[in-house]
């Protein structure tokens, strides 16, 4: 069973009172300018994900409390969740240093703009 805090209204429960709307951190293609948009960066924000086997991070929704999304760091071979924070933050800093991979080269650009 997994049990989940929301960040947000610190609710608590298992993962039946919340909902996992899959990988966090996705950017949605530029919609000012629709005609702009290569169908790569359309498939890719559609279909492509990091699935890496460890450390993920994920959307999550609080269903029962404030119905908020959140996102959440969680070991997928532990299912343990390292840290629950905001829908538009970045994971606190020593998770993000925990990541591998292509998490990893993600926050790696983020840290350097985020200071």
């Amino acid at each position: 069973m997994l049990l989940i805090t929301c960040p947000v209204c610190h609710a608590q429960g298992d993962e039946t009172d919340f909902h996992c709307g899959g990988q966090a951190h996705i950017a949605r293609p530029a919609t000012t300018n629709p005609e702009g948009i290569t169908d790569e960066q359309q498939s890719n924000y559609l279909f492509t994900r990091i699935n890496p086997k460890g450390l993920q991070f994920e959307r999550w929704r609080c269903d029962r409390g404030c119905g908020k999304w959140f996102n959440a760091a969680r070991d997928t071979m532990t299912m343990e969740f390292k840290a629950f924070y905001g829908a538009t933050e970045l994971p606190p800093a020593d998770v993000m240093k925990q990541a591998k991979g292509a998490w990893a080269d993600y926050f790696k650009s983020r840290m350097k703009t985020s200071k």
